[in-house]
């Protein structure tokens, strides 16, 4: 059975192929485009069901970048778990994206792994906010500030993006992740992630 079904947009021919062969490896079912335009036409006309979706989509593109792209799902009330892959450079952009939904970003080069626990933990987000997997009563304890929090630990952000992408300083990060793991009864980052994706 296919895990999910990912749609790769990226303008690098060498790096959509590369990593299409790399997720097919893992046991995704990918369809690659070369720009926003030519994934939002495809998407469009596609019949929804089956595999739970992700976009993974370069930042910094011709013809539409990655947060044009995010901004276009976003008008047409496409809802899909979003996973940035950005330059050094494009950092600030990145933590942009996210500030507008973006489940994650993966500043190049990352590792295989990386890249696949990015997208796992994009989708299994989603389906929790979508209340399809969220048996745990515990996450409802959380603010909506702490919530926030919770998902940007588990995208393995330090808490310097943290306080960048909710705009608040790194002290107030470090209180309301204190707060948050009292709030689940965890100790650990590893304990953190099995609770946020279901699995706790």
């Amino acid at each position: 059975m296919t895990e999910a079904r990912i749609y790769l947009v990226d303008d690098n021919d060498g790096f959509r192929e590369s990593t299409a062969w790399l997720l097919e490896t893992a046991g995704f079912e990918v369809q690659a485009y070369a720009s926003g335009p030519a994934f939002l036409q495809a998407y469009a006309g596609e019949r929804h069901g089956g595999a739970a979706p992700c976009i993974v989509s370069d930042i910094r593109m011709p013809l539409m970048s990655g947060l044009q792209l995010q901004e276009e799902l976003r008008r047409r009330g496409i809802v899909l778990p979003l996973v940035f892959v950005t330059a050094h450079g494009d950092v600030p952009l990145a933590v942009e994206a996210m500030r507008k939904g973006a489940a994650n970003f993966l500043e190049k080069p990352f590792s295989d792994e990386a890249l696949i626990d990015a997208i796992r933990a994009a989708i299994a987000n989603a389906r929790n906010h979508a209340g399809s997997e969220a048996g745990d009563d515990r996450l409802a304890r959380l603010s909506p500030r702490e919530r926030q929090v919770m998902d940007l630990v588990v995208a393995s952000k330090p808490n310097k993006i943290i306080a960048d992408v909710l705009g608040i300083s790194v002290k107030t990060v470090e209180l309301h992740r204190s707060n948050m793991m009292n709030k689940l009864g965890v100790r650990s980052l590893p304990e953190l992630m099995k609770v946020a994706l279901g699995h706790g």
